[in-house]
């Protein structure tokens, strides 16, 4: 299969196949049958979606799947240097072109990675995004009977707070909201998946809640551990967990496996202070008092200096650790990658 070229007002795509119509709300019963009858064809060896296939973890799940299976990418940003026989959809999840995906393939899994983390973009384009884009990709995965659906949340959702546990489980609430509120639609995508989980038995569904991810990935983990000096907080040096990002996407492909669903926290190899994790790396940090950073980073933030918002501080401050003996007794999971290599990814990973 050779990479998607088409057009279809302004954006590229994959030519939907003759027998694609239209979806019209009107008329359920009708999508209903068709989503049956997709069903009924999808043969054992049918297509993963992957949406965000652009991303680094997407690029990287991508060529770890499409050795040994068909693998379909959804990005309206273009795939570079794409595998000939990975099919993307330039697309916005948005757009009812999306259904065409699975109008006309057979699906057997998706994995929602398209995910929107860019804190610059205003709250109504982040609910757009991440919300009402996740609730299209849920509508046409119980329409069309696809039997697998993954999440890749984050542990993050939980909030550091000086009064969590050392270690919390998947039952734990999602408070990480209450003081940071631009992450008020992330939490919003994990309980619209908690509850397709018992809306629709029939799709397995799997919530994967990694903690901090290091590696070539642009997240605010990796690229606060890449400055020369990083910010420390006055008498703060809290426990932290960070996980490879190939080992994120092992624990993907271990719960694509049949007969795999519920939520499953990704705690990475061990766990160590803040100050030790810096200390690994050969950096001097720089130590300040909390409320003068807090200050500080949003006056920063509104001139749009900082690329890190006050909020995002207190992770420098409190402990979010999580369990992760579920996935390593459920999913089969466990990381491969120890702290000191997987610190170093942020570096040296290719």
């Amino acid at each position: 299969m050779q990479v998607a070229n088409k057009t279809h007002k302004g954006e590229k795509g994959r030519r939907p196949s003759a027998r694609a119509k239209p979806f019209d709300a009107r008329n359920r019963s009708s999508a209903r049958e068709e989503g049956d009858r997709v069903a009924a064809e999808t043969p054992e060896h049918g297509a993963t979606v992957i949406t965000g296939i652009c991303g680094r973890l997407g690029q990287l799940l991508a060529r770890e799947l499409h050795r040994c299976d068909r693998v379909i990418g959804i990005d309206r940003r273009p795939f570079e240097g794409c595998p000939e026989d990975i099919v993307h959809y330039q697309l916005d999840l948005r757009r009812n072109k999306t259904q065409d995906v699975f109008r006309s393939n057979a699906v057997k899994a998706v994995v929602h990675l398209g995910i929107m983390h860019n804190l610059r973009e205003n709250d109504r384009e982040h609910h757009s995004w991440n919300v009402v884009g996740f609730k299209k990709i849920l509508e046409y995965v119980e329409q069309y009977r696809v039997p697998k659906l993954i999440l890749l949340s984050s542990a993050n959702l939980y909030g550091p707070n000086p009064e969590n546990p050392q270690f919390l489980s998947e039952e734990a609430p999602l408070l990480g909201a209450q003081d940071f509120s631009q992450i008020r639609d992330l939490v919003d995508v994990d309980m619209l998946a908690q509850s397709f989980f018992w809306k629709r038995p029939q799709t397995e569904t799997v919530i994967l809640r990694p903690c901090h991810i290091l590696g070539k990935v642009r997240n605010a983990p990796s690229n606060y551990l890449r400055l020369k000096r990083p910010i420390t907080l006055l008498g703060y040096d809290p426990m932290m967990q960070v996980i490879h990002e190939r080992d994120v996407v092992d624990a993907i492909v271990h719960a694509l496996k049949p007969g795999q669903r519920g939520i499953f926290n990704l705690s990475g190899a061990g766990q160590l202070p803040l100050s030790r994790l810096i200390r690994m790396l050969n950096k001097p940090a720089i130590p300040l008092p909390a409320p003068l950073v807090k200050s500080a980073m949003r006056r920063l933030w509104s001139y749009r200096v900082s690329d890190y918002s006050a909020p995002e501080f207190d992770h420098l401050r409190y402990t979010c650790m999580v369990d992760g003996s579920r996935a390593l007794e459920q999913l089969g999971f466990r990381p491969s990658r120890g702290i000191r290599e997987t610190l170093e990814a942020v570096y040296n990973e290719v």
